[in-house]
């Protein structure tokens, strides 16, 4: 059985980090660059992570699997407690794709931005060149698809970005929520 446990970055994990994104399919889907992966641009990486932490702008964490490796990163990144919005980012390494990781870190990092961090809206995007990505959100029971005309300022800011075109989609925390707790029953 998978399973998945989000914990605070550590720098311990650089080098794991690095070989993972590393690889041509993860990097070439983040849009990377090698400077980017590597050892040194990793570190930098987990810097930053950590002080927009510290300052409230994101709550990322790393994703290990049930052997306690680090497998990928999930984010709530560009917090606004105003509007009460966030956009989740997330990556997997390749070798584990196609496993269900990347949904049971999605449940537990929404849970966690809709009770602890009072989110409302949690905004989920991919380029319409990564069709891997919509397919996963697709998958979501609790997403609302192709909202761009309901929030067009956040589609807008999602394409410049990215740099591309997009769809945007959305995770409602009530919708989340009532799906949460009756997830497993019918």
């Amino acid at each position: 059985m998978i399973t998945v446990k989000l914990v605070p970055h550590n720098i311990l994990y650089a080098e794991r980090m690095s070989q993972l994104t590393s690889a041509p399919e993860v990097k070439d889907a983040l849009g990377l660059s090698d400077e980017q992966v590597s050892l040194e641009g990793t570190k930098g990486f987990i810097d930053f992570i950590l002080k927009q932490e510290e300052e409230s702008k994101q709550y990322s964490r790393m994703m290990l699997n049930e052997e306690n490796k680090l497998i990928g990163v999930i984010t709530l990144k560009e917090l606004d407690h105003i509007a009460k919005t966030s956009h989740i980012g997330t990556w997997i390494g390749h070798e584990f794709w196609g496993r269900g990781y990347n949904e049971l870190a999605k449940e537990e990092i929404l849970h966690i931005g809709f009770t602890e961090l009072g989110l409302d809206y949690v905004f989920a995007g991919a380029k319409l060149v990564n069709v891997r990505s919509q397919k996963a959100q697709e998958k979501l029971a609790y997403i609302k698809l192709d909202i761009a005309a309901e929030f067009p300022l956040e589609h807008m800011k999602l394409e410049e970005q990215t740099g591309a075109a997009c769809i945007l989609n959305v995770i409602e925390k009530t919708t989340f929520l009532d799906w949460y707790e009756n997830r497993g029953r019918g």
